[in-house]
C-alpha cells in the first residue's frame, strides 16, 4: 500500500494546499499506522497468502515424492563416437589407450572449456581499462518549461543521434585488483585442466592393469578348473576299479563345481573391468576395445628416493596444488578489489549530440486560443549539443552493503587459504600411503614368486603320485588348491605393485621415472 500526496497550487489564490504542517501531519500519520499496526499478524496473513500457487510445484509433503504434471524432457541421446585415427582403431596398448582418452574423454573437454572461460572472463576485466562509448538515437515529443520565463512552451517534436564517452582515470587500484584476480582465475583454470588430464590418464590406467588382472586370472582358473576336471576323472576311473571310495568322487564333484564358480565370477568381473575402461577412454561401455597381449612379465622396480623427497616434489609438480594457491590469491586479489569499492572514483565523460525538430508543436496554454496559439509558434533549426568534464562518483551510504560485501570477501580468502592448507595435507597422506603400498607390494611380488614355484612342484608331484596309486585324493585336491591361491596371490601383488605405481605418479603430479629402479 502506498501512501501519496501532491502539492498542488489553487489558481485563484496561489498559494498550496498542502502546506507544511498538513504535510507533516499526513508523514506522522503515516508512521503511527506503520508502528501500530499487527506485524505477527501480518506476517501470519501474508506467510499464507500464495496468489501464484508456487507451493503446488512442489511435493506436497517432505514424505511424498514429487511427481510432475507435464511430460520430462528427455535426455539428449549420446553424440556421435569422433573419429578414431586409423593407428588407434586395432589392438592397444597403454600408452595409445591414454592418448585415445585425452581425446573421447568429456573431463579433458570440460576442463578445456572451463579455462576458456575463465581466459574469457579476463578479457572482460581487462576492458573496463578502455573508454566506454554508447551512441544513441532518440524521439522524442515532450512540453517542456522555458528555463528564462518559466512559463510552458509548446509541444515539441524532437529527435536525433547523439555518442558518450566515459573512462575512469582513477579508482584506487580497483580495476587492477580485479584484473590480478582474473588472471589467478585463469591460471587456476589452466592448472586444473593439467590435473584433469593427468586424472584420466590415471584412471585409464587403474583400469588398464584391472582388465590384464583378471585376464591372468581367467586364465588360472581355467588352468585350475582343467587340473581338477582331470583329479575328477581319475577318482571316477580310480571309484570304478575298486581303488577309491564314493566320498573321493564326490569331493572332487565339489572342486570342479567351486573352479567352475571362480571361473564365472572372475569372467564377470573381467567384462566389469573392460566396461569400466571403456567408460574411461570416453567411449560406450560396451565398445570392443583390443588390447595389445603382454607377452613378458613386467619388471618390478624399487624406490630411490626418501619420502621428505617425493613430498616436496608433489608440492612443486602437482597442478591441482600450485591452482589452489592460484585460487587463494585470487580471493585475496578479490577481497582488496570489493575493500577500495566505497572509495570515491574519477572519470572523464564527454557527450556529443545534434537534435532536430520536426515541428514546433502548438502551445495549448489556458488562456490561448486556437489561432493564437498557431501564431505563437517558433520554428527552430537543428542544434548541435555537446558537453565534457569531469566526475568524481564518491559512494556515501548504501546500507552497510560495501562494509558485508569486504567481511564476505575476507572470509571467502580466509575459506580458499584452508582449502589450499587441507590440499597440503591430502597430498602428503596420499604420497605416504602409495609410497608404503609401492614398497609392500614390491616384497609381495617376490615372496610369490618363490610360492608360486614352489606350489606348482607341489601339485605336480602330488598329481603323479595320485595317478600312481601312491596318493590320497585330499593330498592331491589340497596341492591343487595352493598352486590356484598361490598364483591368485601373485596376480594380485603384480595388481597391488602396479595400482600403487600409478597412485604414486599420479601423488607426485607426474611421472617420475627417476624415483624407481629395477631390481
Amino acid at each position: 500500500m502506498t501512501f501519496q500526496m501532491r502539492l498542488r497550487s489553487d489558481p485563484n489564490s496561489g498559494a498550496f494546499v498542502g502546506s507544511p504542517p498538513v504535510y507533516c501531519a499526513w508523514l506522522a500519520a503515516l508512521f503511527c499506522c506503520a508502528a501500530l499496526g499487527f506485524p505477527a499478524q501480518a506476517a501470519s496473513l501474508f506467510g499464507e497468502i500464495d496468489p501464484l500457487k508456487v507451493k503446488a510445484l512442489t511435493s506436497p509433503a517432505p514424505n511424498q515424492p514429487w511427481s510432475s504434471d507435464k511430460p520430462l524432457p528427455a535426455v539428449s541421446a549420446r553424440g556421435p563416437i569422433p573419429e578414431i585415427p586409423d593407428d588407434l582403431k586395432g589392438p592397444l596398448s597403454l600408452a595409445e589407450l591414454t592418448d585415445l582418452a585425452l581425446m573421447l574423454n568429456p573431463r579433458t573437454r570440460q576442463a578445456w572449456l572451463q579455462a576458456r572461460a575463465e581466459a574469457a572472463t579476463l578479457g572482460v576485466e581487462n576492458a573496463d581499462g578502455f573508454p566506454q562509448i554508447t551512441g544513441l538515437y532518440s524521439h522524442r515529443i515532450g512540453r517542456l518549461i522555458s528555463g528564462t520565463t518559466g512559463g510552458a512552451v509548446p509541444v515539441q517534436t524532437f529527435y536525433g543521434p547523439s555518442v558518450s564517452l566515459s573512462y575512469v582515470l582513477y579508482d584506487f587500484g580497483q580495476r587492477d585488483a580485479d584484473i590480478e584476480t582474473a588472471n589467478y582465475r585463469l591460471l587456476a583454470a589452466n592448472l586444473a585442466q593439467n590435473r584433469a588430464l593427468q586424472e584420466v590418464a590415471n584412471q585409464v590406467e587403474q583400469a588398464y592393469y584391472r582388465v590384464l588382472a583378471f585376464d591372468y586370472l581367467v586364465r588360472a582358473s581355467r588352468e585350475s578348473l582343467k587340473n581338477f576336471e582331470t583329479a575328477l576323472d581319475a577318482a571316477q576311473r580310480r571309484r570304478s576299479s575298486g581303488l577309491a571310495t564314493a566320498g573321493d568322487e564326490f569331493r572332487a564333484e565339489t572342486q570342479v563345481g567351486q573352479s567352475r564358480l571362480s571361473l564365472t565370477r572372475n569372467e564377470g568381473e573381467l567384462s566389469k573391468a573392460r566396461g569400466q575402461l571403456a567408460n574411461a577412454v570416453g567411449l560406450p561401455v560396451s565398445f570392443p576395445l583390443q588390447l595389445k597381449a603382454v607377452s613378458e612379465r613386467p619388471m618390478v622396480s624399487a624406490i630411490t628416493q626418501s619420502m621428505d623427497a617425493l613430498i616436496e616434489k608433489a608440492k612443486m609438480n602437482r597442478p591441482d596444488l600450485i591452482a589452489a594457491e592460484a585460487r587463494a590469491r585470487a580471493a585475496r586479489a578479490n577481497a582488496r578489489s570489493v575493500s577500495k569499492a566505497g572509495l570515491p572514483t574519477l572519470e572523464f565523460v564527454a557527450n556529443y549530440g545534434r537534435v532536430m525538430f520536426t515541428n514546433s508543436g502548438v502551445n495549448l496554454v489556458s488562456g490561448f486560443t486556437q489561432a493564437q496559439a498557431i501564431a505563437s509558434q517558433v520554428q527552430r533549426a537543428e542544434q548541435d549539443v555537446y558537453q565534457f568534464g569531469f566526475n568524481v562518483r564518491i559512494p556515501i551510504f548504501s546500507g552497510f552493503r560495501d562494509t558485508y560485501s569486504v567481511r564476505r570477501a575476507q572470509d571467502l580468502a580466509e575459506q580458499a587459504e584452508s582449502a589450499r592448507d587441507q590440499l597440503v595435507n591430502q597430498t602428503e597422506l596420499e604420497v605416504w600411503q602409495a609410497y608404503f603400498d609401492l614398497q609392500t607390494s614390491a616384497s609381495s611380488i617376490a615372496s610369490t614368486a618363490n610360492l608360486v614355484r614352489s606350489a606348482t612342484e607341489s601339485a605336480a608331484a602330488a598329481a603323479a603320485r595320485y595317478k600312481a596309486g601312491v596318493g590320497t585324493l585330499l593330498d592331491f585336491i589340497t596341492a591343487q588348491l595352493d598352486d590356484t591361491n598361490a598364483r591368485v596371490q601373485e596376480i594380485q601383488s603384480y595388481l597391488d605393485w602396479y595400482s600403487a605405481l600409478a597412485r604414486l605418479n599420479f601423488s607426485l603430479g607426474a611421472s617420475d621415472p627417476t624415483a624407481l629402479k629395477a631390481k
